[in-house]
C-alpha cells in the first residue's frame, strides 16, 4: 500500500464516522424523552417494531434515513421525515416495511413524510414486494397542509397506490398501533388485512373533540374507534392484538403463509468475493472529486472475482462497459472513467466527461443488456457531455440523446451508485433519479448539481455583480472575495450527498463497502416482478 492509498483510506474513514454519527442521531427520532413517554404508554418505537418484525440478523436496506435533514428547523425538525422505511426479510420473504415514528410530532405527516411514503410504495410496486404498514400517526401536519394535501404527488396519492397495489395482487398488511385519524384512516383499511392493538390503536375519521364540535355528541376515543369497536361492532379491522408484540407476531404468521409467485429469472450463480477485501475500496477512492483515478480499481472491489468481461474496451474510453457478477447476480455495468486517457485517434480526453464515442458505446451496451435480460448498474462520476465546436460539429447532442433515450426506455432493472461527480446532463444519461432506477444511492464522496462548484460560483457571481452595479454598489476586491466565498459555501452545501438524501433525490448515503449488499438485495427484489416489457428505443437521429 502506498502513502496516497493510506491517506485516501483515512480521509474516507473520517467522513464515514461523521455519517454514522448523523445516522445515529437521526435514529433517536424525537429524542430519548419522547421515547420514554412512548414506552410509558406500552408502545414500542418505530425502529423497535421493525427490529422485532424482521428476521433476526437478516440484512436490510433503510430507505431515506436522512429524509428531511435540516429542512424543518422552524418546526423543530423532522428526523427521517417522521417515518422509517426498510426493505428487509420477514419469514425469509423480502418486503417493504413502513413505520410511523410517533416520537416525531406524534407521527404527523410533513411534506417529506408523504414523499417518503410514496417512495416506499413505488419500491413495492416496481418490484411486486409485499408492503407492511405500522401505523401510529396524528395525521397531516396542519401548519403545512398546503404542501401535503391537494397535489398529485401528495397525501392522497398514497390511497390511490393502495388501490392500485391491491388490483396488482401485491400484499398489503397494516397494523394500527397508535392513532390513525381522518384521511390517514383509509391507508390501513385499504390494505388486505388490518390488525389493531387493543387500547393503543384507534381509527376514526374525526376524533372525540371534533365529533363534539361538529355534531354535539360526547364520546371517548376508545368507544368511538378503538380495537374492540372496530373488531366487534363495525367490522373495520380483521384482528385485535393485545400489544405491539402480539400484532407483529400476527404479521409474521401471515407473511409465512404467502404463496410463491413466478420470478423474472435474472441469472445468479454461487457468489464469489471481490478481487480485494471491501475495506480497501476506501483506499482506491481519491479524497478530491477533481483527482483522476482508474474506475476499474473500484469496480474490482465491487464485483465477484474474475467475473469482468469488458465490452468495447478500446472504444469510447471515458465510459467503461462490461458484464460482471455481484454476489452471484449477472449485471451489466456502465461506469464513468475519471482518468485522463487517449482516444482511439490518439487525442487526450478528460476523465469524467462523456464524448460521442463513449455515448455511442454505452447506448449499444444498454440495448444488449435489455436484449439479454441483464440488470444494469450505473457507477456515476460524471461532469457532463463534452462541449466545444469539435464536439458540437461531431454530433455530441445527437449521440448524447441516443444514450439518454436508451436509459429512459430500458426495461431491465437499473441501479445507480453516485461515486463522485454527478453534474448536468451527465446525471441524466447515467440514470439519475429522473430515469427510474430501482434504487439510487450515493457515497459520501458524491456531489450532485447542474455544474461543478467552481464554474457555478463564477456564473452566479457574474449575475450578482451585474445586479450590484445596476444598484450603484461599489465593488472592490474585498467585496468580490466575500461574495464569491458566500456563493461558493451556499452552492457547496447544495451539492452535498446529505442535501440530496434529505430531499430523497437518492435513497441513501451509504458506506462504499455496503454497495454490494444494496445492489444484490435490489436485484433480488426486482426478481420478484416477472413483468419485463419489450425494449424499444423509439425514434432516433442516427
Amino acid at each position: 500500500m502506498d502513502l496516497t492509498f493510506n491517506k485516501n483510506e483515512d480521509f474516507h474513514k473520517t467522513t464515514l464516522a461523521e455519517l454514522r454519527q448523523k445516522l445515529g442521531r437521526v435514529a433517536w427520532g424525537g429524542g430519548k424523552d419522547k421515547l420514554a413517554k412512548l414506552h410509558a404508554q406500552g408502545k414500542w418505537s418505530a425502529r423497535e417494531r421493525i427490529d422485532y418484525l424482521l428476521d433476526p440478523k437478516s440484512r436490510r436496506l433503510e430507505i431515506g434515513a436522512l429524509a428531511g435533514e435540516d429542512m424543518y428547523a422552524e418546526q423543530g425538525g423532522c428526523p427521517s421525515a417522521g417515518v422509517v422505511v426498510v426493505v428487509g426479510y420477514i419469514q425469509k420473504r423480502l418486503c417493504v416495511v413502513v413505520a410511523n415514528d410517533a416520537t416525531v410530532k406524534a407521527g404527523a405527516w410533513f411534506p417529506m413524510t408523504a414523499k417518503k411514503n410514496l417512495r416506499a410504495q413505488e419500491i413495492a410496486i416496481e418490484n411486486h414486494l409485499p408492503i407492511i404498514y405500522l401505523v401510529d400517526s396524528a395525521g397531516v401536519y396542519l401548519p403545512m397542509q398546503d404542501e401535503i394535501f391537494p397535489d398529485k404527488e401528495h397525501f392522497g396519492r398514497i390511497f390511490r397506490n393502495n388501490a392500485k397495489m391491491s388490483s396488482m395482487g401485491i400484499t398489503q398488511i397494516a397494523a394500527i398501533m397508535g392513532s390513525c385519524v381522518a384521511g390517514g384512516a383509509y391507508l390501513p383499511i385499504m390494505s388486505d388485512e388490518a390488525i389493531m392493538v387493543d387500547k393503543t390503536g384507534s381509527v376514526f375519521l374525526a376524533g372525540s373533540y371534533l365529533v363534539k364540535a361538529a355534531i354535539g355528541e360526547s364520546i371517548d376515543n376508545e368507544t368511538l374507534g378503538g380495537a374492540t369497536t372496530h373488531n366487534s361492532i363495525s367490522g373495520v379491522a380483521d384482528y385485535k392484538a393485545k400489544d405491539d408484540r402480539d400484532a407483529l407476531d400476527r404479521i409474521r404468521k401471515v407473511m409465512g403463509s404467502l404463496g410463491h409467485k413466478p420470478t423474472a429469472g435474472f441469472d445468479r450463480i454461487k457468489p464469489e468475493v471481490p478481487t480485494y477485501p471491501q475495506e480497501e475500496i476506501l483506499g482506491h477512492l481519491p479524497t478530491s472529486v477533481a483527482t483522476p483515478y482508474d474506475m476499474m480499481n473500484l469496480i474490482e472491489g465491487l464485483i465477484d472475482k474474475d467475473s469482468w468481461v469488458s465490452y468495447k474496451e478500446d472504444y469510447g474510453k471515458t465510459i467503461l462497459t462490461g458484464y460482471a457478477r455481484i454476489e452471484g447476480w449477472a449485471v451489466g455495468i456502465v461506469a464513468n472513467q475519471r482518468s485522463i486517457i487517449k482516444s482511439a485517434q490518439g487525442e487526450m480526453q478528460m476523465g469524467g466527461v462523456i464524448y460521442s464515442d463513449s455515448a455511442d458505446k454505452a447506448t449499444r451496451f444498454i440495448a444488449n443488456c435489455n436484449q439479454k435480460r441483464i440488470p444494469l448498474v450505473f457507477l456515476q462520476d460524471v461532469t457532463g457531455f463534452m462541449v466545444g465546436s469539435k464536439s458540437e460539429h461531431g454530433g455530441i447532442i445527437k449521440d448524447g440523446a441516443k444514450m439518454v433515450n436508451a436509459v429512459a426506455n430500458s426495461t431491465v432493472p437499473k441501479f445507480t451508485v453516485i461515486v463522485g461527480n454527478s453534474f448536468g446532463a451527465g446525471n441524466y444519461a447515467m440514470c439519475g433519479k429522473a430515469f427510474d432506477p430501482r434504487l439510487i444511492v450515493a457515497w459520501p464522496s458524491a456531489q450532485l448539481a447542474v455544474m461543478g462548484g467552481k464554474a457555478a460560483s463564477q456564473v452566479l457571481w457574474q449575475i450578482e455583480q451585474e445586479r450590484l452595479i445596476k444598484s450603484g454598489v461599489a465593488i472592490d476586491d474585498a467585496v468580490k472575495d466575500k461574495m464569491i466565498g458566500e456563493i461558493t459555501e451556499r452552492y457547496t452545501k447544495q451539492t452535498s450527498p446529505i442535501y440530496a438524501a434529505a430531499r430523497l433525490w437518492t435513497d441513501a448515503v451509504i458506506d462504499p463497502r455496503e454497495t454490494r449488499t444494496w445492489i444484490s438485495m435490489g436485484i433480488e427484489a426486482a426478481n420478484h416482478n416477472p413483468d419485463i416489457a419489450p425494449f424499444n428505443m423509439g425514434v432516433l437521429q442516427v
